[in-house]
């Protein structure tokens, strides 16, 4: 039995703008679980997005419509059933994890069976900006190993250049967010390949995208709007290298270490990313990225504030959360 179940939404201001190819944002607004027995509690945190169809009051409202079935001893495996929002899977799944941690006394990790987690080199996000401004921010953060470029409008292959030249030394990925067409893919590719580029997420718009099923490359291409769960996974094999992971696409973290054994299985490397939000997102997602090829886990170095405590950033290094925060 759960004694109480809470739902809250809370709002974390952004440092200064994100910025993508589908708009900009200032706030990260995110939605809180917190499930209470025995004098312990459990939470987990999860972001709506409204380009997958889901937002903050939908997604409460739907947790809030489940409220006696959760407080009644819901079981993890009954999540996905439970509930349709894959935010709202992916909080509650993440509070049962943290709650049964805190009940038992032990780690998450320790729980699932992994290994004792380790600190993980996480990409750094350059919104997307005209080229020069990116290549400020670039010139900024060019001590950091590894930098993810949001790209997708006009003039990209100047952006790329501008930034290269600025970072020298830094590792590069890209976003594109469905930003490129096929037409200009070719070229595009060319000057990432030229530009150092290790992975490109995304190109083309998830619609389209059996376009890549021939496409000649000298960039992997991972899967990130093309990919949620595992039933996706049939659909990608042939178009993409990679897939990109995040817990609120999966539905949680029971769901995404599934949905990342079988990628495995399939040939596929792995990304484990996120939507920009607080350290409680993290926590679940640095387990899932434990030897990961790339982890995109930048979110609270991207607030103007996070959550106390936090995880720990050192440069490039994300540390395993402190058991004060989650799991």
């Amino acid at each position: 039995m759960i004694q109480k179940l809470t739902i809250g939404h809370e709002s974390w201001p952004i440092a200064g703008a994100f910025t993508i190819s589908r708009g900009s944002k200032t706030t990260a607004d995110v939605v809180v679980v917190t499930l209470e027995r025995d004098g312990a509690k459990g939470w987990g945190e999860c972001v709506p997005y409204r380009h997958y169809g889901e937002t903050v009051p939908t997604v409460m409202k739907a947790l809030e419509a489940c409220r006696n079935r959760i407080e009644q001893g819901v079981k993890r495996q009954e999540v996905p059933t439970l509930l349709k929002p894959r935010a709202a899977q992916n909080a509650l799944d993440c509070a049962l994890w943290d709650l049964e941690a805190k009940l038992t006394g032990q780690r998450v990790w320790q729980r699932l069976g992994l290994p004792q987690p380790k600190p993980l080199t996480t990409a750094f996000t350059l919104s997307l900006d005209t080229a020069a401004k990116m290549a400020t921010a670039a010139s900024r953060a060019a001590e950091r190993p590894l930098l993810k470029l949001k790209l997708g409008a006009s003039d990209d292959a100047k952006r790329l250049r501008a930034i290269r030249e600025a970072a020298p030394r830094s590792r590069l990925i890209v976003d594109a967010n469905e930003g490129w067409s096929v037409d200009e893919l070719p070229m595009l590719l060319e000057v990432c390949a030229e530009t150092g580029v290790e992975l490109v997420e995304q190109p083309l718009p998830a619609g389209q995208d059996e376009a890549l099923r021939h496409l000649k490359r000298t960039v992997p291409i991972c899967a990130d709007e093309s990919s949620h769960d595992r039933s996706d996974l049939p659909a990608l094999a042939g178009k993409y290298d990679a897939i990109n992971i995040k817990l609120d696409k999966a539905g949680g973290l029971s769901s995404a270490l599934a949905l990342r054994r079988d990628a495995e299985n399939l040939g596929l490397k792995i990304m484990v990313g996120c939507i920009l939000s607080t350290s409680l997102s993290m926590a679940p997602a640095g387990l899932v990225a434990q030897n990961a090829q790339v982890v995109d886990l930048d979110g609270p170095l991207l607030l103007a504030r996070d959550r106390e405590p936090g995880i720990r950033y050192e440069g490039g290094l994300m540390h395993p959360a402190p058991v004060a925060l989650w799991g």
